[in-house]
């Protein structure tokens, strides 16, 4: 778990995301060292990237190219994993990589009505979004952060040109990946597309929690140029890096993910509260609520750690009917705590102690271990479990 000094990364996207804006603001912190190696080994793609200092309204900022050498094929779901699986990246890079374009191959089949396995990536799947994925994935690897927060995505507004014809702005992909993850999004503040699929793919698989930037000690400040120069507003992504200044004793790194159901059988309830725990939630529970017009409802609230976060809400949209979350960043202050085993007439019972400074705050019979000797013993659970404070009591005297 994360403390006070756990690294954590902001990232501003208040005029939006795309891979080539996260690829120019990894630049600029100097992560970007191993890309040219993992390019290398990418021998059927023959292409390079230089990064180079650029300004946009004024702001001095970081724009990666990205060159290929030749014309390149139609890509499939199984064309791009194999490419991938060459790359010369640690194991974590690789896999992270490959979540986003099964994030994108998910999107795009839902928009077009076709098998994920069927999807041409058009736009998405062009050798530039290869590199923005697999580089991206590798600079955020190379940061070492805890943590990764991320700004609402402001999306644009009108229209865009694409293989299909002229699309509303957000695109029905970037709006399908925004419902199968937490990010936060909003329209504007201009009329041109600010957030593109590859971007929002990318935020959608690395980041751990969204909101305004937390309490940090900045020790890093990176600048992605998007391709556009706006005029009256710099079109930029910053990347903020630096140390979590949470107080003493406090566990940063949890999310707490909520969600509002109105439409599930309540009977599927403690089978969903089940697997979100078998996924590695640290908490899962309902409140009892009236949503409008009157309608009886339930929030489903879950505590993660940062590791678990991503595989909770996949579980979460799985198992519920719910079809958006909402994540916080949470601090946890916690006791310190042991086990100790007591006896009930022959029969093992675990207790969970917590103390503070070394005093003992509570102890708590397993309530798995009280149930498993009541049958055992053949005596209900109420009389075994004051059996087992009471040799609690008597064990720490």
């Amino acid at each position: 778990m994360t403390s006070r000094s756990a690294r954590v990364g902001w990232l501003d996207c208040s005029s939006g995301v795309s891979g080539d804006m996260m690829l120019g603001a990894l630049d600029d912190l100097g992560a970007l060292d191993g890309l040219p190696a993992a390019l290398a080994s990418l021998s059927d793609l023959h292409v390079s990237c230089v990064g180079a200092p650029t300004e946009r309204a004024g702001l001095a900022a970081r724009q990666v190219t990205v060159t290929a050498a030749g014309a390149q094929p139609p890509r499939r779901l199984a064309d791009v994993t194999a490419l991938l699986v060459t790359a010369a990246v640690p194991a974590p890079v690789r896999d992270r990589a490959l979540q986003v374009f099964d994030r994108l191959a998910d999107a795009e089949a839902a928009v077009h009505g076709v098998a994920r396995d069927e999807v041409h990536f058009h736009e998405v799947g062009a050798v530039d979004a290869i590199v923005d994925v697999l580089g991206v994935c590798l600079g955020v690897h190379a940061l070492e952060l805890d943590r990764l927060v991320v700004s609402p995505v402001a999306l644009g507004g009108g229209s865009v040109t694409t293989e299909h014809g002229e699309l509303p702005v957000p695109g029905p992909a970037v709006l399908r990946l925004l419902a199968a993850s937490a990010l936060e999004a909003h329209g504007g503040p201009v009329d041109v597309e600010l957030a593109t699929p590859t971007g929002v793919a990318l935020l959608a698989a690395l980041a751990t929690g969204v909101g305004p930037m937390p309490g940090l000690r900045v020790s890093g400040i990176g600048v992605g140029a998007g391709s556009r120069d706006l005029p009256g507003r710099p079109n930029v992504l910053r990347f903020v890096v630096g140390t979590a200044t949470e107080d003493v004793g406090s566990e940063s790194g949890w999310l707490l993910t909520e969600a509002n159901v109105d439409d599930l059988d309540p009977r599927l309830w403690p089978t969903v509260l089940a697997a979100l725990l078998d996924a590695g939630a640290a908490d899962a529970w309902l409140t009892p609520i009236v949503m409008k017009k009157g309608r009886p409802a339930h929030t489903v609230s879950i505590l993660t750690d940062d590791a678990s976060a991503t595989r909770v809400r996949e579980v979460l949209f799985r198992e519920s009917s719910t079809i958006g979350v909402r994540t916080t960043t949470v601090g946890k202050h916690v006791l310190d705590r042991s086990w100790i085993e007591v006896d009930v007439d022959g029969q093992p019972v675990r207790v969970k102690v917590a103390t503070l400074g070394g005093d003992v705050m509570n102890a708590a019979p397993e309530w798995e271990d009280v149930a498993a000797a009541a049958r055992a013993l053949g005596r209900p659970a109420k009389v075994v479990l004051s059996a087992a404070i009471a040799a609690t009591s008597a064990a720490l005297g």
